[in-house]
């Protein structure tokens, strides 16, 4: 009796140590310093989350693509979480984040982290964030950056050029977009009377920026054998595993609680309300997703369904801290009716991408971005004001911002991924041979199945 009552009082003990070290508390509010390390441990939390995302999209592009290719595509996500962090660590960091020039940072010590205090509280200069924290942080969101791409290519694609593209997507492509808006610089720049860009976690900066490069390189690498028929129509090319898709979708949801959230860099109040826009946009992008396929088609087809639920979730992650919870209903909802037009446009257009990567993060990565000028309704850090939406009476200078944003980030991509696919397909190529694309890429390309023959793995 005595034993169970220390441990009842010891864990009353703990349970009261906690709260009060928890932000908001009288104890946390008379000591910053834990304050701060509750940032750092908070930031670093939704790091991982973020990192496990990695995960999501290697099974949900292996779902949606067919057997003989999967040990490639789970050969290319692990590819860019190596190659995409260790690019952002030698060169992206400091063309991200320090100082510089509109477009890039040029601060040498930034560099391979080699002249910074990685353990300094507040060292980032963001917040009470310290430079590790804020490169964890930083670093697997360009790791997701590159791993867009990978699914709109996937099939057909020469695993060294794909590596090479994504040292440079980490090293310098999305560095420089991030150094544009969250780096300070030229995006970040721009105002039109009262109005400037806001991106919270990036629909424009991450997902957008993946999308394009990736329509880039699906567009120059070309469609799958058998993809179109004679006519020009589109042929379904069914993927082996659907429920490694829409595992995948699960864990990508799991992650935007990281994605999202964690953009607040700091463990407060308002990180509860971002992950409350967050959950409702995916789940509307899924509704929306499954009654327009439902009505074009008949059937409730679950792939399109999960893409729709990822529509809405790139869809809320540019306005996720400013939108209200029944504004971020609607803007996940007109992101899912999106992706299902956006896949059947590029379908008519002839541009192969086998798991709608360009429609759910670049166009819809666009509606994002574009959203908040006119559902802002709170400040979120960006704007520097409640009500600048267009419908919260902000009038259309927001709108115009965001589009200027829009417009700046699809030439920059374009016009560098442009250069670098355009390099490789000039030099060793961008496409496997045509009897490597049948047999498919695992053996060729790695020399191993996904699935064994062997009777002794039944």
């Amino acid at each position: 009796m005595r034993n169970r009552a220390l441990r009842i009082i010891s864990g009353i003990g703990g349970v009261t140590a906690l709260v009060a070290l928890m932000p908001g508390t009288v104890i946390a509010q008379e000591t910053p310093e834990v304050q701060a390390v509750l940032d750092n441990i908070w930031v670093f939390i939704a790091g991982c989350l973020v990192f496990f995302m990695q995960a999501g999209f290697a099974l949900v592009e292996a779902g949606l693509t067919r057997a003989k290719n999967v040990v490639n595509i789970f050969a290319k996500n692990m590819a860019d979480a190596i190659i995409g962090i260790l690019a952002f660590f030698c060169t992206g960091y400091a063309l991200a984040f320090s100082s510089g020039n509109d477009f890039f940072g040029t601060e040498g010590g930034a560099f391979f982290l080699k002249d910074l205090d990685i353990n300094a509280i507040g060292g980032s200069g963001v917040i009470n964030l310290s430079h590790g924290t804020f490169f964890f942080f930083q670093a697997v969101f360009a790791a997701t950056a590159v791993t867009i791409t990978s699914g709109a290519m996937a099939e057909r694609t020469k695993f060294t050029s794909y590596l090479i593209f994504g040292v440079f997507m980490c090293a310098i492509i999305y560095p420089v977009v991030v150094h544009m808006t969250w780096g300070g610089g030229f995006i970040a720049g721009i105002s039109i009377g009262d109005a400037v860009y806001s991106d919270f976690a990036g629909s424009g900066v991450v997902h957008m920026t993946g999308g394009v490069a990736a329509l880039v390189g699906a567009k120059l690498v070309g469609a799958r054998k058998g993809k179109f028929a004679a006519d020009g129509s589109a042929r379904a090319i069914p993927g082996h595993n659907i429920p490694f898709a829409i595992l995948g979708v699960f864990i990508l949801w799991l992650g935007w609680f990281g994605f999202n959230p964690g953009s607040e860099l700091a463990a407060d109040n308002l990180v509860t309300g971002i992950a409350l826009n967050t959950i409702l946009a995916a789940a509307a992008g899924g509704l929306t997703t499954a009654a327009v396929i439902w009505l074009k088609t008949g059937k409730p087809d679950v792939a399109f369904v999960g893409n729709g639920v990822l529509a809405g979730l790139v869809a809320i992650t540019g306005p996720c801290g400013t939108a209200t919870p029944i504004m971020s209903i609607v803007i996940g909802a007109i992101g899912g009716v999106l992706v299902v037009f956006s896949v059947l446009f590029f379908d008519k257009i002839k541009i192969d991408d086998p798991v709608g990567a360009i429609s759910v993060h670049g166009v819809v990565g666009i509606w994002g971005v574009l959203s908040i000028g006119l559902f802002a309704r709170y400040d979120d850090a960006f704007l520097g004001r409640d009500d600048a939406g267009l419908f919260y009476g902000g009038g259309f200078e927001q709108l115009a911002v965001q589009g200027l944003m829009v417009l700046v980030i699809i030439a920059w991509v374009s016009v560098a991924s442009l250069v670098v696919f355009g390099a490789l397909k000039a030099t060793i190529g961008l496409r496997v041979n045509e009897e490597e694309e049948v047999e498919g890429l695992d053996v060729p390309e790695h020399g191993m199945a996904g699935y064994s023959n062997d009777p002794s793995y039944a």
